[in-house]
């Protein structure tokens, strides 16, 4: 069946928003064309998101819906990837369940692929972050760091809320990594992206998922994944060591107990830290080797059929 345009939308407890998005989407969508489909994925919502999505996609027959529920929380990232291998539009979104993310958007961006055959993804970037200083400080500062250690032109600003053309999909979809970092594999994968600035509105409904704890796990999510600089850590710092060892052994002629064991903790903690790096590594490399599916699907319920799985 030919779909137009796909909108991924992955919802965490997102009772109370599913059904205003549904409506929202509709009224946005129509002036644009009427071959859509929306797919939602329900990433092992605690709350009454299921019985909401069932409902929705029960009692809705004027709009193509798909719902992939999760045997467990699996996280965003699956929940995307999720959503690619479902999605049959010549263009796909991805949007936030939440409505922070208005759907109006997704027809802007829709509308400048259909304007320019050389572009092939519109990633959206908030015009006015609402988020506090340091937060943003530290955002700013990551994405530097990230594209000076793996090479690659990583976008500050820019979201998962983005429109890309299905031969970019299908090229996302072809990489097989069990930990996925989306902002580190929309960079990687290249392609002609323009940016489209949002304004990011107010949640409907339910608390925000991210804290500062998520973002840095988040972070170093990305820094393993996508450059394996840490990896000479131990080296250089056995070098800084080893001179710092020359230099504390000429201090020590003159003998002092606390500057051994100063020596000692120090040294020992550098040992820590550098296992501890390698250890992070090792860890990925342990659970992509067991080639476990990105996620397991309890239930998908489709405008085509209704199914379950397990993906």
């Amino acid at each position: 069946m030919s779909v137009k345009h796909s909108l991924i939308v992955p919802c965490y407890n997102e009772e109370g928003n599913v059904e205003n998005f549904l409506k929202e989407t509709k009224l946005a969508m129509k002036a644009y064309t009427d071959s859509y489909e929306i797919i939602f994925v329900n990433d092992g919502s605690k709350d009454g998101t299921p019985k909401k999505l069932r409902e929705i996609f029960s009692s809705n027959k004027d709009v193509k819906i798909k719902v992939i529920s999760f045997s467990r929380n699996f996280g965003k990232e699956a929940a995307m990837y999720a959503g690619l291998s479902q999605a049959a539009g010549e263009y796909i979104t991805i949007i936030d369940a939440d409505l922070q993310q208005d759907p109006k958007y997704a027809v802007e961006m829709a509308k400048i692929l259909d304007s320019d055959p050389d572009c092939d993804m519109v990633a959206a970037y908030q015009s006015e972050r609402k988020e506090g200083k340091l937060i943003s400080a530290c955002k700013s500062k990551f994405y530097k760091v990230i594209t000076k250690m793996s090479g690659i032109g990583f976008v500050s600003d820019a979201s998962d809320f983005r429109t890309m053309r299905r031969c970019v999909a299908d090229t996302i979809l072809a990489l097989p990594e069990y930990h996925r970092f989306s902002k580190g594999i929309f960079s990687w994968v290249g392609y002609n992206t323009v940016s489209l600035p949002y304004e990011v509105r107010d949640r409907k409904s339910g608390e925000t998922k991210w804290n500062f704890k998520k973002l840095l796990a988040y972070a170093a999510e990305g820094i393993i994944a996508y450059t394996d600089k840490p990896l000479r850590f131990p080296l250089y710092l056995g070098i800084a060591v080893l001179l710092l060892s020359v230099i504390l052994g000429v201090i020590n002629l003159f003998d002092s107990f606390y500057q051994v064991t100063t020596t000692v903790l120090f040294v020992g903690g550098l040992i820590l830290i550098s296992q501890g790096i390698i250890g992070a590594y090792l860890g990925k490399v342990h659970t992509q080797v067991k080639d476990r599916p990105i996620f397991i699907a309890k239930e998908i319920l489709t405008y085509e059929h209704n199914q379950e799985t397990d993906n």
